[in-house]
């Protein structure tokens, strides 16, 4: 592919960091004589070593010199270490077709993230069309979103972009924020189809991959991906830690390689320390143990799930819509005989001592009115999703008399 299309000019003009390109080959001969870098004396740094506790009654030991290098400068790219587990982990679960490429024709390349809740906010202000394509149940609608590209000619041949066409698909495919709807593998095929035909990127944004709660999961774009124009990103925030941020970015060399150049022009890494503390844990575990906790945790939310349904059968059925969500965090819900849900949710409902979010909050267009409401079931007991339900079931009722 030619990658040219979707480099901004600003992208293309980041070039390498010298002085961390140095430290970082310097690092690898032990025999070299450290005068390039800026890094702080790890010998004066207040911490000497950790020894954290896992729920399964064992311990994760960081010593001394390990300790050192948690604390310090790291690679924008991430620790190489946790780099060659991910490699492992997402040959495992996903099976790239381009794994063996050559980096120019797109060989699969992974990135350390911090992670990010503000990547499509900041689209706006650098002038991006951000186009809507029509959703259901089952994700994205292949025929909707055909229909929207039919605006521009396709050209099978040249593949050459115009200025206007959509340069990326952005997706969450497993448990959609906020509507919870999964992609089924066969619109999968149509859309990846589509890429080729309009030829697109896709940014696989899969924050839930491991919290889905169908015995067969639907393959991912990633491994589908025989062309390298798909770039994946898997987080751990949902199954290790939040707080950590740290997650991962999977795709064509070409383009990860722009996105490592970005790290390193802004927050230079993902925090050393968390990035040893993870790894630390993964090699505890091995992939094996790895996929047995999220299976757990998968469950956990699976059972959360299901009671946040029976709490809605109970509560608000005649006044609401809403289907099982497979994977995620969330019910959204289409409150009956309500145009716009914002006032009563943002206002009323909190009066009432039960928070959940409006659909408008969710919009491309935060100024559309909406029915929809989102409620979350990962952290709520039992008993406080049966209350938040009657109260909003009764406030329904009143708003609606």
């Amino acid at each position: 592919m030619d990658y040219s299309h979707f480099v901004t000019t600003v992208s293309a003009a980041r070039r390498t960091n010298p002085a961390r390109m140095t430290n970082e080959l310097a690092k690898k001969m032990s025999s070299t004589i450290m005068l390039s870098g800026g890094m702080p004396n790890a010998d004066y740094f207040p911490f000497k070593s950790a020894s954290i506790s896992l729920n399964d009654g064992t311990t994760i030991e960081i010593g001394e010199e390990l300790m050192k290098k948690a604390l310090q400068y790291g690679a924008a790219e991430g620790n190489h270490e946790l780099l060659l587990w991910l490699e492992d982990l997402q040959m495992k679960l996903h099976n790239p077709p381009t794994a063996h490429y050559t980096p120019e024709k797109g060989k699969m390349r992974i990135c350390v993230t911090t992670g990010s809740q503000e990547g499509l906010s900041k689209l706006r202000p650098l002038g991006c069309n951000i186009i809507k394509v029509p959703s259901d149940e089952h994700g994205i609608i292949p025929k909707a979103l055909k229909e929207i590209l039919s605006r521009w000619k396709s050209d099978n041949n040249t593949h050459k972009l115009s200025n206007k066409r959509p340069k990326f698909l952005y997706t969450v495919p497993n448990g959609g924020n906020p509507s919870g709807s999964s992609l089924t593998a066969e619109r999968k095929k149509e859309i990846y189809q589509l890429a080729q035909e309009y030829n697109f990127l896709i940014i696989e944004d899969d924050p839930y991959y491991f919290v889905q709660y169908e015995k067969t999961k639907a393959p991912s774009f990633l491994s589908m991906d025989v062309d390298g124009r798909v770039i994946r990103g898997d987080t751990f925030s949902k199954v290790i830690s939040s707080g950590l941020r740290i997650g991962f970015l999977t795709g064509p060399d070409p383009l990860i390689d722009r996105i490592v150049r970005h790290v390193e022009a802004s927050t230079m890494q993902t925090s050393t320390f968390t990035q040893v503390l993870i790894v630390q844990l993964l090699k505890k575990w091995g992939h094996k143990g790895f996929l047995q906790h999220v299976g757990r945790v998968s469950e956990f939310y699976k059972s959360q799930r299901d009671l946040m349904l029976a709490a809605a059968n109970k509560w608000l059925k005649g006044l609401a819509d809403w289907y099982t969500p497979k994977a995620g965090l969330f019910l959204w819900m289409k409150i009956k005989g309500i145009s716009d849900t914002h006032h009563m949710i943002m206002e009323k409902a909190i009066d009432r001592g039960v928070s959940l979010l409006p659909g408008r909050d969710f919009m491309i267009d935060a100024s559309e009115p909406s029915p929809f409401v989102r409620a979350s079931f990962s952290y709520a007991s039992p008993a406080q999703m049966d209350q938040g339900f009657q109260r909003l079931a009764e406030l329904i009722r009143e708003e609606t008399a």
